[in-house]
């Protein structure tokens, strides 16, 4: 569990906010003994930022101390000087033109943000974009659109004791959101041993979890002695709160569930998923290679490359029709399609060679179920069986012009002692290649062979389907887990 400070110049600096003894003064900082392997994140409110300043040294020196501190002290550099602010600023001005995407673009634009918090609605994600790239309580931007392009034309930290009475409420609000340890006037929870934060996207049509398993989740923590708190894409800045992250959203490469690991690797957090294991497993290409070079028993697979056309008639005469195609990142069912002859094969590689330079061909095995086994620290958890859709070869039917919905096909889960050898040992072998994450690991049964199919770095647990079997023991697993890695 981190502790939370808000560092002042002096204490009265703070009468017009909720008395907190979360709050001192930056003498009391300089004299702050450090604990070693105590997490501590510090909100630093110093009025003067400037180069070696009291709130320029108490950021400087939070880092030596190895407290997680805001603003940090690369940003307080950066602010001073437009040539330097400047640079890495490309993620705001494409918010900018998504914002003024076939309107009238302002000749100027100038706002306050308060934690990456805006009043107006349509700023909101602009407002996030610069928390993320100057991190710090207030920040103040003057934007300019000239010849065509945006320009920050003013960049600046402000002083807390500026504000206005409308700015001051506005404010505590965003503290309030930014930090829940501090700003808890009427009401206070039990104190628990370690903080946990799942991270969920509501605008998700096909999560990983759906909320009544999330709420399962978080009785099993508090079971525990955990907290655990669901946080969203928007509260990237507020990862040093805590001690662990479970990503309970589809993850991507190129996608803030891949930063949201990366940053929280970085700070000490137990992660799941880990970066490394997103990394692997969200690309078919690596599995069907790795599988390949460790000898984990997988369909025929060849790759084919945009740029060499013959590749097709390679995959037709290697391994004949049906053949299933798919693009290297997709999931549940998406860029993955089954072609019976040349002509389709053609046709239907052309649209996802324009998503990727490299498809995958794959031998088609038909089966009525796939099986998925769940696997944490390369221990088998649970075991599902996904059956095909009706009709269907998938177990995922996704909306298209001859369909108005997505369906999928029935399930049925097993111990994973009834589970065939081959099968379980496959899926063993498939992850101890990847880390000791937590992994569904998809199987076809071909005979009394089985192939792995993929390895999915973020697997579903959903109530009433991977937990048929374990009940809410299969949360209380995992979230033991994340204590056991948390204490170790």
């Amino acid at each position: 569990m981190s502790n939370v400070l808000i560092v002042v110049d002096r204490l009265e600096d703070w009468e017009p906010y909720y008395p907190s003894d979360l709050v001192i003064s930056f003498d009391q900082y300089l004299a702050l003994k450090t604990v070693p392997n105590q997490r501590v994140r510090v909100i630093n409110l110093c009025s003067d930022y400037s180069y070696l300043s009291e709130g320029y040294y108490c950021s400087l020196l939070a880092e030596a101390k190895g407290h997680h501190v805001i603003p940090p002290s690369k940003v307080l550099n950066d602010i001073w000087s437009p040539l330097l602010y400047q640079l890495n600023v490309d993620e705001l001005f494409e918010a900018l033109n998504k914002m003024y995407k076939n309107q009238e673009h302002p000749e100027q634009l100038e706002f306050k943000t308060y934690f990456g918090q805006v009043e107006e609605p349509s700023l909101k994600p602009l407002a996030r974009v610069v928390f993320e790239r100057f991190p710090s309580p207030i920040v103040s931007l003057t934007l300019k659109y000239l010849d065509g392009n945006w320009v920050i034309a003013d960049l600046g930290i402000i002083d807390h004791k500026s504000l206005t009475d409308a700015e001051e409420t506005a404010f505590g609000e965003a503290l309030d959101n930014f930090s829940r340890e501090i700003w808890h006037p009427k009401k206070t929870r039990k104190h628990a041993k370690y903080d946990l934060a799942i991270l969920v996207n509501e605008k998700e049509v096909l999560p990983p979890s759906n909320m009544s398993a999330i709420k399962k989740f978080i009785q099993a923590g508090k079971n525990l002695g955990v907290n655990v708190e669901i946080i969203t894409p928007d509260d990237f800045m507020r990862l040093p709160e805590y001690d662990a992250l479970f990503i309970r959203e589809t993850t991507g490469i190129e996608h803030h569930t891949y930063r949201f690991a990366k940053k929280a690797e970085s700070m000490g957090l137990v992660v799941i998923d880990d970066p490394t294991s997103i990394l692997r497993c969200t690309n078919k290409i690596y599995l069907a290679d790795l599988f390949a070079t460790t000898g984990v028993p997988a369909p025929k697979t060849l790759f084919l490359s945009r740029d060499r056309p013959e590749q097709l008639e390679m995959a037709a005469e290697t391994l004949g029709f049906p053949i299933v195609i798919k693009i290297p990142d997709g999931s549940f069912s998406r860029g993955m399609v089954k072609v019976e002859d040349m002509d389709e094969l053609r046709a239907k590689s052309k649209p996802l060679f324009a998503e990727s330079s490299l498809l995958l061909a794959q031998e088609f095995l038909y089966t009525d179920f796939d099986w998925r086994i769940g696997i944490l620290n390369n221990k088998a958890l649970y075991a599902c069986r996904y059956y095909m859709v009706k009709d269907h070869w998938q177990i995922y039917r996704h909306k298209d012009e001859t369909n108005d919905k997505t369906k999928s096909g029935g399930f049925d889960t097993l111990p994973t002692f009834e589970v065939p050898r081959a099968v379980l040992q496959a899926a063993l072998k498939a992850t101890k290649q990847i880390g000791d994450g937590f992994y569904g690991v998809d199987v076809k049964q071909w005979g009394d062979k089985a192939y792995v199919i993929e390895v999915n770095d973020n697997p579903s647990i959903e109530t009433g389907v991977e937990d048929q079997y374990l009940g809410n023991e299969l949360y209380s697993l995992i979230m033991q887990e994340f204590v056991r890695r948390i204490e170790e």
